[in-house]
């Protein structure tokens, strides 16, 4: 199948359109993804320049701090010979933090945070509508924060601002509100796949990273897959090609290797649990706080500053300030295997602690950096512990690096598949796969009760964004004999020839509303309501005159056994009507029952609450 062929039939599932469609509608929305991939690509490439400035200003000629980069990363502007300034690094923080907290809470507070929660929370529950000012204030507030020593990632803010680009673009056209979340979610797959070198994983993570359950946003994953590319060629033609980290070429040879990678696990799930709760709590105890908003993420950065600063008397090293800003030197470094256990271990709990008080307490930045540097440095733990015990089983803790930074991120953002794909691209190592999928696969299924994303759901059908589509897929697989248990079959059959005066007594001792009319054949000729009498019960003076056959209407809507409730909840809103005569397949004339709309949605929704508890116990 050629390429136009492929983009045509995708078209067709997202637009729900037939073959017959012109392709050249096809062709509109590639050049929409097109265009949100550059716009993203650009915005990666801005947000990556105003970064490199900010270090350049403000770690290395401000605080004389040059920390180190990962190998495909290079500085942009020549470094300083300014001394090192530990009080000033230690306050930096505080000051970008209320220069961000200002921006975020004056101009757009939806930007606070680490961002992909705002944006996963704008896919479920406002169909996808960003504010168009959010991706600007989000730039400029990370990148202050992140450069002054705010502990934080990419990820979250390049999320928000690819997610604000591809709203605004479809707001612009008009689109709808599932049109619009799909390009949303094709603008964070962009943002984040070119700023971390890896576009397959951007465009995987943007539709796994919606759900707590092992589920993928299906209609997302060719767009995003489209506009990734695109920005992420962007992205290398400005900073060249090649990935993230440069990584000495490991291989996976001993199975017996695998028990020292299922204990790795279990470290990252633990050190994973600690994390989030850690991130959560300090959050809550800021938001308690009764004090201006903005001044609250300075609050953070300056807990972070004393977090640096500490460590780094700790280990008399300027690794110590590993826990500040990015980090990735750290990982670049430990893959290599430069750095002791002991520094390994201060730096992923002190990058635990300054992420909480960077992010939590308000400040703008992404956790997914952070989670590569604690994963990477825990795993680092765990493979030099085997090697100086074990060193014929485990001959290279470098791999343990690389495994702990993709386990670990499984173990706090449930995104097991993305993850991988997204280290191995990182790393340019794909000869770990296998122990990589062991350890996410088991960190997952061990943290499947906690999550940095809050605003995940648990599966499609806990969506809104869903909602529409799970009540016509559960209604279409039910036919009408499914239920025929709830079919009113007790009602009151009035015959066709019976005397209005005669059936107002009969009406003054029952409930129904919608009485079949039957002929002397006992076969139904036409259906009338208590509406449909008002007009001769008050006027006594016709109703000797009137027998029921009048009044009834005979173009009756019915159902059968064999249709489905979709069609049953179709003809109930086409004239919107209470009550359906369910009636034989072969002969319309027989009647079996009344299905009535107030029945159907009770069992809807029977069968709503049974499939929510079925796969919360899956």
């Amino acid at each position: 199948m050629s390429f136009l062929a492929r983009v045509k039939n995708s078209y067709y599932a997202l637009t729900g359109k037939d073959s017959s469609a012109n392709i050249a509608l096809a062709s509109k929305w590639v050049f929409n993804f097109i265009l949100i991939g550059i716009i993203a690509g650009a915005g990666s490439i801005v947000f990556h320049l105003l970064c490199q400035l900010g270090m350049h200003y403000f770690m290395d000629l401000i605080a004389g701090h040059r920390p180190g980069s990962p190998a495909g990363e290079h500085h942009l502007f020549a470094l300083t010979d300014t001394p090192l300034a530990p009080l000033l690094l230690l306050i930096l923080p505080a000051l970008g933090g209320i220069l961000s907290g200002w921006l975020v809470y004056t101009f757009a507070p939806e930007a606070e945070g680490h961002g992909t929660d705002a944006a996963i929370d704008a896919y479920h529950n406002k169909g996808g509508f960003v504010r168009g000012r959010v991706p600007i204030i989000k730039t400029i507030a990370s990148a202050i924060t992140l450069t002054t020593g705010g502990s934080g990632g990419r990820e979250g803010p390049i999320a928000q601002i690819g997610a604000g680009f591809g709203s605004f673009l479809a707001t612009k056209l008009k689109l709808s509100d599932r049109e619009r979340r799909i390009m949303m979610a094709a603008g964070i797959g962009a943002g984040v796949g070119s700023i971390f070198r890896a576009p397959l994983a951007g465009a995987l993570f943007a539709a796994e990273v919606l759900y707590r359950d092992p589920e993928f946003e299906s209609d997302v994953i060719i767009p995003t897959g489209i506009s990734s590319v695109v920005a992420y060629c962007l992205f290398c033609l400005v900073f060249g090609w090649g990935s993230l980290f440069e990584a000495p070429d490991f291989k996976f040879t001993n199975p017996l290797e695998l028990w020292p990678y299922i204990v790795l696990a279990i470290v990252l799930v633990a050190t994973g649990f600690l994390y989030v709760k850690a991130f959560y709590g300090v959050t809550k105890i800021f938001k308690s706080l009764n004090i201006p908003n903005f001044l609250k993420p300075a609050i953070g950065g300056l807990c972070t500053g004393i977090i640096g600063f500490s460590l780094y008397k700790l280990l008399n090293s300027n690794n110590g300030w590993g826990v500040l800003s990015f980090g990735y030197g750290i990982v670049q470094q430990a893959l290599f295997d430069e750095l002791a256990i002991s520094v390994l271990f201060a730096i992923a709990i002190g990058k635990i602690l300054t992420t909480s008080f960077s992010i939590g307490s308000g400040g703008s930045g992404g956790v997914f950096g952070p989670s590569v540097v604690i994963g990477g440095a825990m795993g680092g733990v765990v493979g030099k512990i085997y090697h100086n015990f074990l060193p014929g089983l485990v001959t290279q803790p470098g791999a343990f690096v690389i495994v702990g930074m993709a386990g670990f991120f499984t173990a706090v953002s449930n995104t097991p598949i993305s993850t991988i794909i997204f280290v191995s691209e990182m790393t340019n190592s794909y000869h770990l796969l296998l122990p990589s999928l062991l350890v996410c696969s088991l960190c997952y299924l061990m943290s499947t009760k906690w999550t940095i994303y809050k605003k995940q759901v648990r599966r499609k059908i806990d969506s809104p964004a869903h909602a529409g589509v799970f009540l016509l897929d559960v209604l279409q697989t039910i036919k009408v004999k499914d239920i025929i248990d709830i079919v009113e079959k007790d009602i009151h059959k009035i015959s066709h020839t019976l005397n209005f005066q005669d059936f107002k007594h009969f009406f003054s001792g029952t409930k129904q509303h919608y009485f079949p009319v039957m002929n002397k054949e006992d076969k139904l000729v036409g259906v009338f309501t208590s509406t449909d009498i008002r007009g001769v019960l008050f006027k006594p003076e016709i109703e000797h005159l009137v027998i029921m056959q009048d009044l009834c209407t005979s173009e009756i809507i019915v159902t059968t056994p064999e249709e489905d409730l979709s069609t049953v909840l179709n003809k109930f809103t086409q004239k919107n009507i209470d009550s359906l005569p369910v009636v034989q397949e072969d002969d319309n004339g027989i009647l079996i029952g009344m299905l009535s709309r107030r029945a159907l949605n009770q069992y809807y929704n029977e069968q709503i609450k049974r499939m929510k508890k079925v796969n919360g116990a899956t």
